[in-house]
């Protein structure tokens, strides 16, 4: 029986050739996106699946008045090992984003996430260094790994991963170190990093005010997780107030502690931004409705193929075959189709993957061997068989005989609605496509185009390792840069504005107590950027006291504190140090579009501040390439702890950088937007096909009686506009939910337009008239005679 069904499937799909290949066609380009979906899915929600402890782990993170954060201090963790039973293990850990060279004599690499983890991390991180994993024996050794792929860049003869020496910093610095050999570094793993150094103990003599590591605790299965945060909170809470903290504070008593599970980090971290876990969900709702769209062509393709099996399947029935047999029947049919669309889907994913990676900063294949691809691709197969096929095998296996083979044949209502409901389906998810893309792309140049408040152009950022920790320190280099003709000004800051977070520390003004984000800066730092002065001036050289206590609010910050007249203010920071305040710059997106603008304190000292290393300059750009070979050449003589490691990065090009996330969307979205639109037109395509089929005699009896080629034209289309009308007009009001929160995810926004929404109307109803036309163009200039004559 198989093998008959097998025989009567392949028959009829090969007589009706054009609509089993758009099926087919419209099938596999949608799969191929279904398909890079999942493969993006599956990586994005498998970081650190691998270590056995996945599930047990957590980080304990601090919720404070103004913001989230996951770092803490030293001692917690170890107060919380000794007191609460329910924890296993607490490790401790801290990322340096310092980046330094470190040579051999087969050359150079680049260190710019060392990690540095206690021994009960690395374990509970299931990290293994070549050699095993071993404990430092005192307080003083360091064991300092390098990743598999660095090490074998500096070392590719030593294949056993066995000790070596190596320079640190430039090669005329002469410090040297030794490395005790290398480690696999799992990009799929949140803890990422190039060169590692485990030790003993993390943070020792440090106390309950030195909040920058990341302390992780690995609690025994079946732990009642919200019972165990109310307990470290109370050890919290304690501890603080025995290092001094005054009870009465009211940002202390709004402080609490909380645990954030392993498997949260990569997408969505309770202190930090779920950007990427709304891009992977509005991708794989995307992924979905494509399929769902192709299956919806399918089945509404296949329904309007009816009446060529009626009379088929009367025979059948008459000959006694059963529902249940002409099911299985068409069933087998649509299964070859959707296997066959499958192939060509996986083809057309290949050819698109490498695109694709590169949009996503991935690195997926599909034919690896670990792949979940080859499980989940039979799934996908049977769900889009049963989804397409199951509806049109039921209306198919149920015509009665005794009426299709009198010829009275015809489909239900049921089905007409269905069918063009199918159709109003398929169009208003193109119509919510079109109008996200063009809102899209309205926030996007909105973005590129809007002053942002500085000049990132022709701004150079030089990576740089000596520490400027004075003005006198930092004169010497910034008088030989600023000598090189082409150079309009040079300075230094603790951090770079590419939409880093800077430091926090509190800060008093007029008894009123306020986090602000801190900024060391050097003189010229906003001359160099551009930044526009609001009120009172910029550091100057002219004023000694400038090196000491004078600091600059920008706008966010005045307003934090309601301050009317801020200058000449005494604002109290960190250790109690008071600076004047001399000046108010305007507000600039440091952070990009997404975020506000953090209120912040500018100085050029402050005890608490971050080492000032980053060296920026302004550069005429008619003299751009000119100036970099000769800072280049120079550099040693400039520098000497860089010697000859001179590198640089365009300032708009790490700005440039915040867009990313929505440029993907955009991308994806356009993507999208053609599939959906070029699925739905072949659908309609054959739909039309099929409907001025039938109404060919009646074309033939109107033309006869006098109707014209355009009125024609009108009647054919006519159900047609009024379905994508309909369409437009359901998917109106959730297009304008979803881009509205889409924006609402933005500090700085447009105002939501109504052109887009004109835009896509408008343009369905283009397409949909011109396919229906060509499609109905050959009925129209057809002889009436050929339409009418019976034999």
């Amino acid at each position: 029986m198989f093998k008959l069904n097998l025989k009567i499937a392949l028959r009829n799909l090969w007589r009706n050739w054009g609509i089993t290949s758009i099926n087919i066609g419209g099938l596999a380009i949608a799969l191929a996106a279904f398909i890079l979906v999942t493969m993006y899915f599956t990586f994005e929600t498998g970081f650190d699946k691998s270590n056995p402890n996945y599930n047990e782990i957590y980080v304990i993170g601090r919720t404070l008045p103004d913001f989230k954060t996951n770092t803490t201090s030293p001692p917690l963790g170890k107060t919380i090992k000794a007191e609460l039973p329910e924890v296993v293990s607490v490790g401790i850990m801290k990322m340096s984003y310092f980046e330094f060279p470190v040579t051999s004599k087969n050359g150079v690499v680049f260190l710019s996430k060392c990690l540095y983890l206690d021994y009960d991390a690395a374990k509970m991180f299931n990290i293994k260094p070549s050699g095993g994993l071993l404990r430092p024996e005192d307080s003083g050794q360091n064991l300092f790994y390098l990743s598999n792929e660095n090490y074998k860049t500096l070392f590719p003869d030593n294949k056993s991963g066995k000790p070596e020496m190596i320079g640190i910093g430039s090669k005329s610095s002469g410090i040297t170190g030794r490395i005790s050999g290398s480690i696999y570094a799992d990009p799929h793993s949140n803890i990422a990093f190039d060169a590692i150094s485990v030790v003993k103990e993390m943070g020792v003599g440090e106390n309950y005010g030195y909040n920058n590591y990341n302390t992780y605790i690995q609690v025994k299965p079946g732990t009642d997780i919200n019972a165990l945060e109310a307990k470290v909170n109370t050890i919290y809470k304690r501890e603080m107030l025995k290092a001094g903290e005054d009870p009465n504070n009211k940002d202390f008593k709004a402080t609490r502690t909380f645990l954030d599970p392993l498997k949260n980090q990569h997408l969505r971290p309770k202190a930090g931004t779920d950007a990427n876990y709304k891009i992977l969900m509005a991708l794989s709702v995307l992924g979905i409705l494509i399929l769902v769209i192709a299956c919806i062509n399918f089945t509404n393709l296949s329904i309007a193929q009816a009446a060529k099996r009626a009379k088929e399947v009367g025979v059948k029935k008459v000959m006694g075959a059963y529902r249940f047999q002409l099911s299985i029947q068409f069933l087998t049919e649509i299964l070859i189709q959707c296997f066959v669309a499958t192939i060509l889907g996986l083809i057309i994913a290949e050819i698109i993957l490498p695109k694709f990676n590169n949009l996503f900063t991935v690195n997926l294949s599909i034919w690896t061997a670990n792949s979940a691809l080859f499980w989940q691709l039979p799934l996908i197969l049977i769900f889009i068989t049963l989804i397409a096929g199951v509806y049109p095998a039921m209306v198919l296996s149920g015509f009665k005989p005794a009426l299709v083979l009198k010829g009275n044949f015809q489909t239900s209502k049921q089905s007409y609605w269905l069918r063009n409901g199918l159709l109003v389906f398929q169009f208003s998810i193109a119509v919510i496509f079109i109008t996200g893309l063009l809102i899209i792309n309205s926030q996007l140049k909105y973005m590129r185009t809007e002053d942002v408040g500085f000049k990132p152009e022709q701004v150079v950022y030089i990576k740089n390792l000596t520490i400027f920790g004075s003005p006198s320190k930092f004169d010497p280099v910034r008088d030989r840069i600023a000598k090189i003709p082409g150079v309009k000004s040079v300075t230094v800051a603790n951090t770079v504005p590419d939409g880093s977070d800077g430091g926090k520390n509190r800060y008093t003004v007029d008894g009123k107590e306020q986090s602000l984000t801190f900024t060391d800066v050097g003189f010229d730092y906003f001359e160099t950027l551009n930044i526009k002065l609001k009120e009172g001036r910029t550091f100057s050289r002219q004023f000694k006291t400038d090196t000491a206590n004078s600091a600059i609010l920008n706008e966010a910050a005045v307003a934090r504190y309601g301050l009317t007249d801020p200058i000449g203010k005494t604002i109290r920071g960190c250790q109690n140090k008071e600076y004047k305040i001399v000046g108010v710059i305007k507000d600039f997106k440091t952070l990009g579009f997404e975020k506000p603008v953090e209120p912040t304190i500018y100085s050029i000292n402050d005890p608490c501040g971050n080492p000032k290393t980053e060296i920026m300059l302004k550069i005429e750009e008619s003299r751009m390439s000119e100036v970099l070979s000769t800072l280049k050449s120079q550099w040693p003589e400039i520098n000497k702890l860089d010697g000859d490691n001179f590198r640089y990065q365009f300032l708009d090009e790490m700005y440039g950088r915040l867009f990313k996330k929505q440029e993907q969307l955009q991308s994806v979205f356009f993507a999208a937007a053609l599939l959906t639109i070029f699925i739905a037109i072949l659908g309609l395509f054959a739909f039309a096909k099929y409907i001025t089929t039938g109404k060919i005699k009646e074309i033939a009896v109107r033309k006869i009686l006098g109707a014209s080629n355009l009125q024609i034209f009108k009647l054919i289309n006519s159900s047609f506009f009024i379905m994508v009308l309909i369409a437009n007009i359901i998917s109106w009001p959730l297009a304008y939910i979803l881009t509205k929160k889409w924006l609402d995810t933005f500090a700085y926004r447009i105002d939501l337009p109504i052109l887009p929404f004109m835009m896509s109307a408008g343009l369905t109803i283009l397409l949909t008239i011109v396919t229906v036309s060509i499609q109905a163009n050959g009925a129209v200039k057809a002889n009436p005679v050929d339409a009418l004559k019976y034999e």
